[in-house]
């Protein structure tokens, strides 16, 4: 495996966990914290994947964004956080 492939295998991997964050209605900077916490994923790289996804998906990040004033509970962040965890733990990152 060459170094641009891991590299482009890393960026998939972080981009596949923020996906899982959006699944959870996290915003950015949750999402990024619980990379950090979590996966041990530097918060710069998890800001830069999740610009470039809004950048290639507008649309829907104006109307997640919209959809983030109905915020959950935090009994329902605690959730998210543990599914992540199990997720991240899984895959062995």
């Amino acid at each position: 495996m060459t170094m641009g492939d891991a590299s482009a295998a890393y960026i998939r991997l972080v981009q596949h966990l923020i996906e899982k964050c959006l699944l959870f209605n996290m915003n950015q900077e949750e999402c990024v914290e619980t990379l950090s916490r979590h996966a041990n994923i530097k918060p710069v790289i998890t800001t830069v994947v999740w610009k470039e996804l809004e950048k290639e998906n507008k649309g829907f990040f104006e109307a997640y964004s919209r959809e983030m004033g109905n915020r959950r509970s935090r009994a329902q962040e605690a959730e998210a956080e543990h599914i992540i965890l199990q997720m991240i733990n899984a895959s062995d990152c």
